[in-house]
């Protein structure tokens, strides 16, 4: 099933999602909305019995003041599930078609949940989410052994989908062969990549972001 993208008021941004959970994106999103100074959203938060949810992560790795947003998400669920497998465990009912994106003037930085096709509902996966805002895509991939063939296999999942990406953001030791090798074979650029960090803080958030592609750099290469 396609689902239908929301024209209500077209989004400008992007659609952070990665290759598995727990490859970085929660502070590669952070990173993004502090480079471009964009508002943030994350609109399935699961795990919260076990951890503080995404948005007051960001929150704290950008500190105060900015200007940001960080809209609250649509739904939050207690499991460290899929938001279909955590819905169904509360005996909650998901309707991804039934979700609107925050009005902002600012770009929009939206997370996803786990990779691509992590269940969102009966229906529809976090692929059909990127799908249906309209989003391009930056996905965040590991840099260690077993990148090359996770990363090419979630850039073929987007591109027979025909979603746009606008890069890949390599999380972990640098590794200029993995880093080849995904420009080469997966024929996207590799817009950062995030070494080991003595600290995750204000301040390594703030000097990653200034490492970061404009935004309208990258989205007019797509284009």
């Amino acid at each position: 099933m396609t689902p239908q993208i929301l024209n209500e008021q077209p989004c400008h941004g992007a659609f952070v999602t990665g290759t598995d959970t727990d490859v970085g994106k929660t502070l590669v999103a952070a990173i993004l909305v502090k480079a471009w100074g964009a508002d943030y959203w994350k609109p399935y938060q699961t795990g919260v019995e076990s951890a503080s949810g995404d948005t007051e992560t960001v929150a704290a790795l950008l500190g105060l003041g900015g200007g940001h947003v960080l809209h609250p998400p649509a739904c939050v669920l207690r499991a460290p599930l899929s938001p279909w497998a955590a819905a169904l465990a509360e005996g909650v009912v998901l309707d991804m078609s039934a979700l609107r994106p925050p009005q902002t003037v600012a770009p929009l930085v939206v997370e996803g949940a786990g990779g691509l096709y992590v269940p969102v509902d009966d229906r529809h996966m976090m692929i059909d989410l990127a799908a249906r805002l309209a989003l391009p895509v930056v996905l965040v991939a590991r840099s260690t052994l077993g990148t090359i063939n996770h990363t090419l296999l979630s850039l073929s999942a987007l591109r027979a989908r025909r979603l746009p990406v606008l890069g890949v953001v390599m999380n972990g030791p640098l590794s200029s062969g993995n880093r080849e090798a995904l420009e080469r074979f997966g024929q996207v650029p590799v817009i950062a990549e995030i070494p080991p960090l003595e600290r995750v803080d204000v301040a390594s958030v703030a000097a990653l972001a200034t490492r970061i592609p404009d935004l309208a750099v990258l989205s007019r290469a797509i284009a």
